[in-house]
């Protein structure tokens, strides 16, 4: 078998709209297509022998063992690994459950699609599922474990922390969009204008002079004493020669700890000699400079949690241990342990898994202990000196038992610092009295304080601490989202990107879009070239400056890697045509309307599909939309509109040359086609069509026909405002026109667009792309032979798997077509058959550049049009 391709779909897509994390991955499965499950020898043995949790899949009989009764009874290998690699990530601690085997139209090849957690663990598993299915094939054996304890170390490598993966699922939970915006911990909530961003437990409303202080111990310590808040008694040193110093001030036990120090690195607890003193600052010092000595208190380790100055959540903290049973040692009653089903590798379980490590070995050679020792029966025995959860530690929920005073001096010392998020450690033989009772002391207070202890303790109620964080940074009436509406379709999806937009613009609010020759904010260009895919609309979607996102949506970002976006208000889709088709699996109208969809899958609920009442596959997509939905039609009398208006729907037709807004059995008139500049005097059909969806569009969104009014007038047709989309220049004595259309409907709608122009001589300049079908490109030059007097062929980019010869060769079939007698010559260069052209033209004469370039070409015209202006024109 031969693994062809690995896509991470990232966002809706064709596969699902609610799944976003799924794995495609394109399988040719070569011979074994002809090898079903059921004549591979010893096959189902083997795999049940490897993988006997594979029991639990239930396939199409829906039941438990149903996955096996297929392989029985004998289904193809794409199927089993579809069904493997949903299960080496569920033993790797990464359950997902959803997948697909679909046959490609290419025999033998299928796309095996499953869901995943972690992106890169997704893909491991699809390899690994294909290697684990030749093993098996082979009756080779194989080392699975070493295949799931790298699936766990590239989750905990690449994952979200407890902490941050917390605050993210509360927000999924509310409906807000989040983007990570590196491979750690930095995750941005919400879009545009209206985004947070936040960092493990810090915000953006996190004050960096109160992270500072809370990072200095001592500077913490200060702080709080002045504010009569009850603190250990301690010191800071930075050299080995105050220990001593140190011990005579505060006298023992001693606690030592980095100054700088973090999640319990260089601590040293219960400290009573002065070697060991002396060790104990040499072990911090290798952490900060700087080491605080302080009184150890005895008692119990609790964990205050205080978010927006309102304690939260409260935790009894245990540092790992075991208790002995007066047979096993020391590293038995660890292992032991570790097999408690709670403990897991790094973070997946609620425990982690407990390692020996020098603090370990420190901490029983203070006891005279080693590994070997067997403790007596019920001795506890510390092996981690800090209760960090991280290490192994255990957390008791005791939120609901934290005396009001205490509350009051948490609270207050949250203020005192100045943390929005902040962790207070005290040290007390209980928290149901007053610190300043029970002797209980404040030991440090922590900026992005940890949530597992508090999100899922050993024991006691788990708190849903990132709740209070979401409300924070999103208080009641807080939109985190901005308006979106997406554009695709085959033709006209640049252009009426562009009209909303400027309707948008013209309204008032500052516009983000995409299209497919660059990324613009208001109209700038940010980044230039075809931004039409997923990376591109949540470019918009992060800048902080954008509060409206109009986003052109071609199909092969949806093919690649799905939708840059959850869901959009409004979806518009111009029409579906022939083009691209041949590729990535979309061979037919009916497939690329599947991609289409996708768009309209994605509009919310209460949002709104726009769709061409004129093309067939819109309509049969409008059918199954679940959301409100809207046409247009150049016909008034459109069967479906009417039908639909007849139910009380809204469309947007072109009645009487007016564009036209109908809701049921009303209408409003927004302006007359001839008076729209983008449709050239309502000569050009396409154009009517992209202004009726622009126009419909924004309608729908609320804004008011006459400020819609205003903006059609106002979009003039131009290198600047639609650049490549009929572009026109005049010369003294010709006009030179350029335009984007690379498919047929493109071309007939150019055609169209010349039966209006009173021209003496017609001369085309075409092109063909090589990833279109053989009678695509046949039929560009059959339409080209028929709008133009004369044709000059050129053929230098856009190859993409063809040869120069074969394009041209195929131009020419076309041309030559149905008896056609039009003349042409090839002239390779676009540049070359630019000034060809404009040698040849006689008064009056009009000339179309189809370009696949549009900026060289218009650059090109544009230098000539100067050159004219200052009598140097000599073509």
């Amino acid at each position: 078998m031969k693994i062809e391709n690995i896509q991470v779909l990232r966002g809706p897509n064709l596969w699902s709209v609610n799944r976003k994390k799924l794995i495609q991955m394109r399988l040719d499965l070569q011979e074994m297509e002809q090898r079903p499950t059921n004549e591979v020898d010893g096959f189902y043995e083997r795999m049940k022998a490897l993988i006997p949790s594979l029991y639990n899949h239930r396939c199409s009989p829906g039941v438990p063992g149903g996955f096996y009764e297929r392989v029985i009874a004998g289904t193809w290998m794409g199927h089993v690994i579809e069904h493997i690699a949903l299960e080496i990530q569920t033993l790797a601690g990464m359950e997902t459950g959803f997948g697909r085997t679909r046959e490609t139209k290419t025999p033998g090849v299928y796309n095996v699609v499953f869901a995943y957690l972690e992106e890169k663990v997704g893909v491991f598993a699809a390899e690994s599922a294909v290697a684990i299915a030749e093993a098996l094939i082979a009756g080779e054996e194989y080392d699975l474990e070493k295949d799931i304890q790298q699936m766990r170390e590239i989750r905990e490598n690449t994952r979200l922390g407890p902490s941050t993966g917390a605050i993210v699922e509360e927000a999924i939970a509310r409906n807000i969009p989040w983007i990570r915006l590196n491979n750690q911990s930095l995750v941005q909530l919400g879009y545009g204008k209206n985004q947070v961003r936040f960092r493990a437990t810090m915000t953006e409303k996190t004050s960096s002079i109160a992270v500072d202080i809370a990072s200095n111990k001592d500077e913490t310590k200060r702080l709080l004493q002045e504010q009569a808040i009850p603190v250990a008694k301690g010191m800071t040193i930075s050299r080995t020669e105050q220990v001593i110093e140190a011990i005579d001030r505060i006298g023992f036990p001693l606690v030592f700890k980095p100054l700088d120090g973090n999640h319990g690195r260089g601590i040293s607890i219960n400290i009573n000699t002065i070697e060991d003193a002396i060790a104990a600052y040499e072990f911090a010092a290798k952490i900060s400079r700087r080491v605080i000595v302080e009184r150890f208190v005895t008692g119990y380790d609790f964990r205050v949690l205080v978010i927006d100055n309102k304690m939260v959540a409260a935790a009894l903290r245990d540092p790992a241990h075991v208790k002995g049973d007066g047979e096993l040692t020391i590293q038995q009653l660890i292992d032991k342990e570790n097999t408690d089903p709670r403990r897991g590798y790094g973070h997946e379980n609620v425990l982690t898994l407990i390692d020996v490590d020098r603090d370990t070995l420190d901490l029983l050679e203070k006891k005279g202990y080693t590994l070997d020792t067997v403790p007596a029966k019920g001795e506890k025995v510390f092996v981690k000196s800090t209760a960090n959860l991280s290490t192994g530690g255990t957390s008791v929920d005791v939120t609901d038992h934290v005396h009001p005073q205490n509350v009051f001096i948490c609270e207050r010392i949250s203020k005192i610092i100045g943390l929005d998020i902040c962790g207070i450690d005290i040290m007390a033989e209980n928290l149901t009295e007053p610190l300043t009772e029970n002797g209980g002391v404040v030991l440090e207070v922590n900026a992005a304080p940890g949530f597992r202890m508090h999100i899922a303790p050993s024991e006691g109620l788990p708190r849903n601490v990132a709740g209070h964080v979401i409300d924070m940074l999103y208080p009641a009436g807080k939109s985190a989202r901005i308006p979106i509406i997406a554009i695709t379709g085959t033709n006209g999806k640049t252009t009426t990107t562009r009209l909303i937009a400027h309707i948008v613009k013209n309204n008032g609010h500052r516009v983000g879009f995409t299209t497919s020759d660059g990324i613009y904010v208001q109209n700038t260009m940010m980044l230039k070239g075809d931004t039409t895919g997923p990376v591109s609309s949540e470019f918009i979607l992060k800048d902080p400056t954008v509060d409206f996102a109009v986003l052109e949506t071609a199909r092969g970002g949806i093919l690649r890697s799905g939708l840059g976006f959850g869901f959009c208000d409004i979806g518009v889709i111009t029409n579906i045509q022939e083009d691209h088709l041949g590729l990535s699996d979309i061979h037919t109208l009916d497939d690329l309307a599947r991609v289409k969809s996708v768009v309209i899958n994605s509009v919310k609920k209460d949002g709104w599909a726009v769709l061409n009442a004129d093309n067939k596959y819109c309509v049969e997509i409008g059918k199954k939309a679940d959301c409100n939905v809207a046409y247009f039609s150049r016909n008034e009398n459109n069967p479906v509109v009417i039908a639909h208006c007849k139910k009380g729907g809204i469309a947007c037709v072109c009645e009487n040359g007016f564009i036209t807004i109908q809701k049921g059995d009303w209408k409003i008139r927004v302006q007359r086609t001839i008076l729209i500049p983008l449709t050239f005097g309502g000569t050009v059909a396409f154009m009517i069509d992209n202004v009726m969806a622009a126009t419909l569009a924004t309608f729908l969104h609320g804004f008011k026909t006459e400020d819609i009014k205003m903006s059609l007038e106002t979009f003039i047709p131009s290198a600047a405002q639609t650049p490549g989309r009929m572009n026109i220049f005049e010369f003294k004595d010709f006009r030179f026109m350029i335009d984007f259309a690379h498919n047929p409907d493109g071309f007939n709608g150019i055609k169209q667009f010349l039966s209006h122009i009173d021209s003496p001589l017609k001369i085309g300049i075409i092109a063909g792309t090589g990833d279109r079908r053989d009678e695509d490109i046949i039929e560009l030059g059959k339409i080209a032979a028929e709008m133009f007097d004369y044709i000059i062929l050129r053929q230098e980019k856009h190859l993409r798997g063809r040869t120069e010869e074969n394009i041209l060769d195929l131009l020419k079939t076309g041309i030559a077509s149905e008896g056609g007698n039009t003349p042409y010559e090839i002239v390779p260069k676009e540049i070359d058959a630019i000034k060809h052209a404009m040698s040849m033209a006689k008064p009056g004469a009009f000339i179309v550049a189809l370009s696949d370039v549009i900026s060289n070409a218009i650059e090109t015209v544009q230098n000539y049009q100067e050159q004219e202006r200052n009598g140097l024109f000599n073509v």
